[in-house]
């Protein structure tokens, strides 16, 4: 009896446990402040010190080379266009992070655009970086740290592991001029949610205000306006604290993502269904040839021939009828399915009838 009164404690437990509402989360969790972002970076520049690996006379490249001699105070004859074997014109991305200031560096991945086979070994001359109004945000430079492998017999056959030609230099960026934010002067702050919901962020509204009585308001499905007192060291403290608030989320929408490629499909736990019956089998024709060879008889007129012999079967698997009642959950349908035997192919295909039939009270995504 106290093996029995301890089971049935365990399980009254367990079932609490999965009746309970989700965990709060944390309002920085939930969505961000619009003007506090990262900005893109983008610039065009020549990686040298290859080994035999480059872009070999490529148009680009070699316009590009002349542009670099020439800011070095170095000008190559008229017509002349070097063989750049050892050298390769790249594209440099990296991202501004907010409050990014003079003197700063971040991290720069550098891609080779042109015929190039890899870039192990190189390193990138020193180039500008641009923001989206054309203005130069940072410098680069650096030794490529490169992960993948490329090797190229004299037979022509070759070995790629991972990508030779795109390499990252950490910290290889100097920031020369920041972003204004201006979030201390701003007459309101706005706030977004990753993912807008109304009532998740009417939540996130009434967290708010009950530590700061009026300061936020809904405007859309997705953002809050604001209202805090002008001042960065204030702002940022309050900025800090409404952060750090717990608000209960709402339930994600019912929701079937379906990925054609690998056939995964994924359902949310919102899923439910209408009365429906649902039946699955498969029906197998088989086919067998078996061909014999006719030989004549010794002396006589006729020729060898081969005589065709068939066997047709027709075989239906065991085929089974899932019922499922009004308000069927989640762990239902799997179950159902799984007692039907569905593939992932055959579970699309159920879920897209189920669609149709209008049982299926979600919506349906393929990616």
């Amino acid at each position: 009896m106290r093996t029995l009164r301890h089971i049935l404690f365990a399980a009254a437990a367990t079932c609490a446990a999965l009746a309970s509402p989700a965990a709060a989360e944390r309002v920085r969790d939930l969505g961000a402040f619009q003007s506090v972002r990262g900005n893109q970076l983008t610039g065009y520049g020549i990686v040298v010190g290859l080994d035999g690996t480059g872009d070999d006379n490529f148009a680009y490249t070699a316009e590009a080379m002349r542009g670099v001699t020439n800011r070095l105070g170095f000008q190559l004859p008229p017509g002349v266009n070097p063989a750049l074997r050892n050298a390769a014109a790249v594209m440099i991305t990296a991202d501004l992070p907010a409050f990014a200031k003079p003197g700063q560096r971040i991290d720069i991945t550098v891609s080779a655009i042109g015929r190039a086979r890899s870039l192990r070994g190189g390193a990138l001359i020193m180039s500008p970086l641009y923001g989206a109004d054309g203005q130069i945000y940072a410098m680069a430079q650096g030794s490529l740290a490169v992960g993948g492998l490329g090797v190229t017999g004299r037979d022509g056959s070759s070995l790629t592991v991972n990508v030779p030609t795109v390499g990252r230099i950490p910290e290889g960026a100097t920031v020369e001029r920041g972003v204004a934010v201006a979030f201390e002067t701003q007459p309101l702050l706005r706030w977004n949610l990753f993912q807008a919901d109304f009532l998740t962020i009417s939540r996130v509204r009434d967290a708010i205000n009950s530590r700061l009585p009026g300061a936020a308001s809904v405007e859309d499905g997705a953002t809050l306006a604001l209202a805090l007192p002008a001042g960065a060291d204030l702002r940022a403290g309050l900025m800090a604290e409404i952060e750090m608030l717990d608000v209960n989320p709402a339930e994600a929408a019912a929701r079937v993502v379906v990925n054609s490629r690998t056939g995964t499909v994924v359902i949310s736990s919102a899923v439910r269904l209408a009365p429906a019956a649902i039946s699955h089998g498969s029906l197998v024709v088989r086919v067998e040839e078996t061909p014999r060879v006719v030989q004549p008889e010794p002396f006589g007129n006729g020729r060898t021939a081969v005589e065709e012999d068939s066997a047709v079967s027709i075989e239906e698997e065991g085929s089974r009828v899932a019922l499922f009642e009004p308000g069927a959950s989640l762990a239902e349908v799997v179950d159902a399915l799984n007692m039907l035997g569905t593939t992932p192919s055959d579970l699309v295909a159920i879920l897209e009838a189920l669609k149709q039939a209008g049982s299926l009270k979600a919506e349906m995504l393929v990616i």
